[in-house]
């Protein structure tokens, strides 16, 4: 195998091309070719007048040996890429009865689900939301009616929280898993393209079929889905959980299920559930976590801003990802950009404003967003208690759902009148993209001095590094509370909880921060299940 790196290319041509253009200029004979594959693919914009794609691509060849002293030619051992790739099939005694239960089908639940099918144990999995195509009706009826189904919303529903979001699979972790879920990923619907783009994403509209996909294709190996159900009480038995307890919420009706193996997928919304379990002996503890507003400018002057005004290739939106220190000792940072995508209404209770970022696979909306947090620690909160950053979090979301004016309008704001604390009384270029309305307001009304302050800072340092980022018609949409758990689940080294059995996972533990982290953190509470986990750390 012929691996070639750092291969610039500067113009628009197809991969057909690309690999046309690389056997030409390393005189590789195509006679001499068996197959190739395009490993990454990422921009170079640090130079605004010469942007590039940058390429990795593998050839196999028939005889390496040929090509072995050319520059920049690295050869690779085929057999030991494939031993280390990652392929978990494991032949194992495991009793599938009774069944593993799963709470929560968002990428924590749905790919522990589908590890534990894979390799013969049949999982039940519970979802107090509908499946995703009725989710979709219901995250509608709010943004067009205003009528909110807290059980089935942007938060809750099969896929999780990250189905409404921009289908991100960029993560800050080294996991082998991380190429599993990507290429299950392929498997299940998504382009091909995310298992070498340097920023995957996949976007709403893709990950809808997707979940669906992966939901019929458990069904179809034996694996079983209860929705619109709620998981509402479990029994222990000498300390190892024995049973649940639920409630279908269309009949009302509870039920018990017998199981000595529980994975908790609850997502970082789950509020009523992180109090059940903290009454019922789960040891909880506080976290650090973040608040603020979504963003929006122009999706066309960020494109400017990162790519210069006359860029000869034809590229995607663009990004952007920047950080702030303050001498205060607070962090400012931007979170789940959005690429010519929508602010969405993401609350899951009643009387409360919740915002989040959504992009659909084509990014080709006007605006770009971006969630702009600002780090909260347990020393904010007034409260002693575990749930201490819960009352934190909503107590924000029910003063924005006031400043809305008690409609479900989101209150939103000019960055100009934000930095100069004056309520906006009119729009400029930026029109806000929230739905189901807007509200002109003063965020500063309701936001923490020490968030509005560090916002302001972040927002002048910002510009300094994106031009324009300051812009006085870039507009904010308040608040952002659900950029992660506010609470951790501690777990031991087999991940399982003080009780015996029962394993906190994903986002909710407090274990992830987007969809691939989340995935792969499902995996690998499944391999513990499996006993197999630490041949996969």
């Amino acid at each position: 195998m012929l691996r070639i790196n750092n291969i610039k290319i500067k113009k628009n041509i197809s991969e057909e091309q690309l690999i046309n253009q690389i056997i030409k200029k390393y005189h590789i004979k195509n006679s001499d070719i068996i197959k190739w594959n395009i490993i990454k693919k990422s921009i170079d914009a640090r130079k605004k007048n010469d942007i590039s794609f940058n390429y990795t691509v593998d050839i196999e060849v028939k005889d390496e040996s040929k090509y072995s002293n050319i520059k920049k030619i690295e050869i690779i051992d085929i057999d030991k890429k494939i031993k280390n790739s990652i392929n978990i099939n494991i032949l194992n005694s495991l009793k599938s009865e009774p069944s593993p239960i799963i709470v929560g089908a968002g990428p924590a639940g749905l790919f522990s689900a589908l590890t534990l099918i894979q390799n013969g144990i049949s999982p039940i999995v519970v979802e107090q939301g509908k499946t995703v195509e009725e989710r979709k009706e219901d995250v509608n009826n709010f943004l067009y009616n205003r009528n909110l189904n807290i059980s089935s919303n942007v938060q809750f529903g099969e896929g999780g929280a990250g189905t409404f979001s921009d289908g991100k699979l960029t993560t800050g972790i080294n996991n082998p898993l991380c190429q599993k879920v990507l290429k299950e990923f392929v498997n299940f619907g998504a382009p091909e393209e995310i298992l070498y783009l340097s920023k995957p994403h996949i976007g709403t509209d893709n990950l809808i079929n997707i979940i669906r996909n992966i939901r019929n294709y458990i069904i179809s190996k034996g694996g079983k889905f209860y929705f619109n159900t709620k998981f509402i009480n479990f029994s222990i038995k000498d300390n190892q959980i024995n049973s649940v307890s639920l409630k279908n919420l269309i009949t009302n009706e509870s039920f018990e299920l017998p199981t000595n193996r529980l994975i908790l997928a609850i997502g970082h919304s789950s509020r009523d559930t992180f109090k059940l379990l903290y009454e019922n002996g789960i040891n909880i503890e506080k976290k650090n976590f973040s608040v603020g507003v979504r963003i929006e400018h122009l999706q066309q002057n960020i494109n400017i801003a990162q790519y210069g005004d006359n860029p000869n290739l034809k590229l995607p939106p663009a990004e952007y990802k920047l950080a702030y220190h303050s001498p205060s000792g607070r962090s400012c940072y931007t979170f789940c950009m959005c690429p010519g995508g929508t602010v969405i209404a993401s609350s899951s209770e009643k009387n409360t404003i919740v915002t989040n970022g959504m992009s659909n696979y084509l990014r080709d909306g006007t605006n770009a967003n971006s969630a702009l947090l600002v780090n909260v620690t347990p020393d904010d909160f007034t409260d002693s208690s575990p749930l201490a950053g819960i009352y934190f979090q909503k107590d924000l979301e029910e003063k924005a759902f006031v400043l809305g004016g008690s409609n479900y309008n989101a209150p939103i704001q000019r960055v100009e009148d934000f930095l100069h604390n004056k309520k906006s009384s009119t729009i400029g270029s930026v029109i806000p993209s929230y739905l189901p309305g807007t509200t002109l307001s003063d965020l500063n009304e309701i936001l923490p001095h020490f968030v509005s302050s560090t916002l302001k800072e972040g927002i002048l340092y910002f510009d300094k590094k994106i031009s324009g980022f300051a812009n006085p018609d870039s507009i904010l949409t308040g608040v952002e509370t659900r950029s992660s758990s506010p609470v951790k689940i501690p777990r031991n080294s087999h991940l399982t909880s003080n009780i015996e059995g029962i394993y906190p996972c994903g986002e909710g533990a407090g274990y992830a921060g987007g969809i691939m982290s989340a995935a792969v953190d499902g995996i690998k509470c499944s391999l513990a299940i499996l006993g197999v986990l630490n041949k996969f750390n």
